[in-house]
């Protein structure tokens, strides 16, 4: 019986999920963070086996058709994948891992491990939205409108979601975040696995 947790973070592209997550593993050693395979071109500030796995569509399929992956996606015309074997292998280890993926990753996670935590993102406007996908200067502005488009299509599945957390101002939203995870941590269900040994000792009278 895997001893830590899944924690599934969702948000339209622009709404700070990234910093966010960051911002929450390098704080806290029992929490790690899912790098995904995909076959999106990589950005210059990224690094394979950093930011993510970056492979060709082919090698992608490939991994696909072999069960590899626990969850994957097709956004934006890029495919995304969650390793399988990787993410089991941290939970049984102890260690909570936290998957940044779209609403479609998300429900196929649901489906496969319905204990998995999931959390959404949003932002405090569309307009920031906006606002905050030109600063990046990370796309042309054809991709832009495209992303927004996509941005209510996600936001339209929120009520899936266990939690939801408005990313307007930065630390606020960061400490909300660690407040759901140290809650579900503390949950029964969570603290029987993490405390047998004490709970046995505790019901001998020990």
């Amino acid at each position: 019986m895997p001893k830590a947790t899944l924690f599934i973070v969702t948000a339209p592209s622009g709404a700070g999920k990234t910093s966010l997550v960051k911002a929450l593993v390098e704080h806290d050693e029992r929490l790690c963070v899912s790098i995904s395979h995909t076959t999106r071109p990589k950005r210059p500030s990224e690094q394979d086996g950093v930011n993510y796995h970056f492979v060709d569509e082919s090698s992608f399929m490939e991994m696909l058709r072999a069960g590899e992956f626990f969850e994957s996606a097709e956004v934006y015309g890029n495919h995304y994948g969650t390793s399988q074997t990787w993410v089991n292998q941290k939970l049984t280890e102890g260690t909570d891992v936290i998957l940044e993926i779209d609403w479609q990753g998300a429900a196929q996670i649901r489906n496969l491990n319905p204990a998995a935590c999931s959390i959404f993102i949003l932002p405090p406007s569309l307009e920031t939205l906006t606002t905050r996908l030109q600063e990046r200067a990370q796309d042309d502005a054809e991709t832009i409108e495209n992303r927004m488009r996509q941005a209510a299509d996600e936001i339209s599945h929120v009520a899936e979601a266990d939690f939801m957390v408005v990313n307007d101002d930065f630390n606020t939203a960061l400490n909300d975040i660690r407040a759901i995870i140290r809650s579900h941590r503390l949950t029964a269900k969570a603290q029987q696995a993490n405390l047998s040994e004490l709970l046995t000792g505790l019901s001998r009278g020990k």
